[in-house]
């Protein structure tokens, strides 16, 4: 490999006021945040106490101690962190980024990323720095958490022209054990059955402080999440006629953003769908739809699930006023609306649907998404599964056991 222009110098003899001549090189150096480097010079010796191969000898030695041949040499440059930042804000997310998108990314720029490498050129952020940096971070921060904000990071510098990032986020140092924990996590992430959102949903009817039409939307509410597997981005920007009760659907075209409280896009094509509830839940749920919805359904652009001035539900208040007072109430792990989602995935798994049928059905964009929401069963599950495929003979045999161990 070649080096660059003034890394490889040649020796040559000055003369000094006093008429001696002595041999010398001069080579360049990188400043950060310029593009120019600096030219230094270094002194060899006297040309009277030296022969010019002597002189070689000794530059050759100097220039590895400076380390100018070294792969850890960057070629500078004038572009840091900020500069990519502000063209990230200015003229990519306004063309090509959701409000929601720019707005997440806003928070862990300004709380995380901006403060530690806003003067920092763009080719000193690579895997080493960011490890030190991701360290400094660990103590109040997850894993996952990191993670999203070196990809925010990547899009940042990325997005910029003619600029590619120094560091994949394949080297996160990330401990073998803390890989293990974040995996146990996500398998045992909270699930809701559709047995436990009816029994959320007669705790909901019944929980004083909620006057009656707010009893009944959050009842409603988490029978048609728990039949249907929506998002609530999703949940919360159904219209009236998106329902059609007629062939059992519900068509999904919108998403409500919580940050920005606007509806808008959906995450991803192929969340673009529409939902056949043609199972006895699915039917269940639409039948608690229709009774809640009433002659509403005659105003096609209005919001299944709003407040009193027609917006669509806000997820804190959910939570707040609904979800989490009756999963105390019940006793159950608390949870977000998500746990409908993860519930609904594994009841459509264990039932037999098909495995791309399910796929569409989620809006997921790959098999591999759908699989990411299949956690472990309980015994419960499982036994049911063994007797939904062996009948009697399994409780015959058990008897049998029984009766060999008495």
């Amino acid at each position: 490999m070649s080096r660059r222009s003034g890394q490889n110098p040649s020796v040559r003899k000055g003369r000094r006021a006093d008429g001696s001549e002595y041999y010398f090189f001069q080579y360049y150096v990188d400043v950060p945040g310029q593009e120019d480097r600096q030219r230094r010079t270094e002194v060899l010796g006297p040309t009277n106490k030296m022969n010019k191969s002597q002189a070689e000898m000794k530059k050759k030695d100097l220039i590895l101690k400076l380390g100018l041949t070294s792969s850890e040499q960057r070629i500078p440059s004038s572009k840091t962190f900020a500069d990519c930042v502000k063209y990230y804000r200015e003229e990519f997310a306004p063309n090509f980024l959701r409000e929601s998108t720019l707005s997440v990314a806003n928070q862990y720029l300004k709380a995380h990323l901006e403060p530690y490498w806003k003067d920092v050129p763009i080719e000193h952020i690579h895997s080493e720095e960011i490890n030190k940096w991701a360290w400094t971070k660990r103590p109040g921060l997850s894993w996952v958490t990191i993670k999203n904000m070196l990809r925010t990071m990547r899009r940042v510098i990325s997005c910029r022209p003619k600029t590619v990032p120094m560091f994949s986020l394949r080297d996160l140092s990330i401990p073998a054990k803390d890989k293990l924990h974040m995996e146990i996590k996500r398998r045992n992430a909270a699930k809701i059955s559709w047995k436990q959102a009816n029994q959320l949903a007669d705790a909901v009817q019944k929980r004083d402080g909620l006057d009656d039409d707010r009893r009944s939307r959050y009842a409603t509410l988490f029978i048609l999440a728990s039949a249907t597997g929506l998002r609530c981005s999703e949940l919360y920007a159904l219209r009236m006629d998106d329902v059609d009760f007629k062939v059992h659907t519900i068509r999904v075209d919108e998403a409500f953003d919580g940050l920005t409280y606007k509806t808008q896009e959906c995450e991803n094509v192929a969340a673009y769908r529409t939902v056949f509830l043609g199972d006895a839940e699915g039917r269940k749920a639409l039948r608690v739809l229709k009774a809640y919805v009433g002659k509403r359904i005659q105003n096609p652009r209005e919001f299944l699930f709003h407040t009193k001035r027609g917006k669509p539900l806000l997820a804190s208040n959910v939570l707040s006023e609904a979800l989490h007072p009756a999963l105390n109430a019940l006793g159950l792990p608390r949870a977000g609306m998500h746990a409908f989602r993860r519930g609904c995935n594994q009841r459509w798994q264990l039932a037999g649907m098909n495995p791309a049928v399910q796929q569409n059905m989620m809006g997921h964009s790959s098999p591999a998404m759908t699989d990411l929401y299949s956690g472990p069963l309980s015994q419960v599950q499982i036994r049911a599964d063994f007797s939904r495929r062996n009948g009697p003979k399994i409780v015959v045999m058990e008897n049998k056991e029984n009766a060999q161990v008495a």
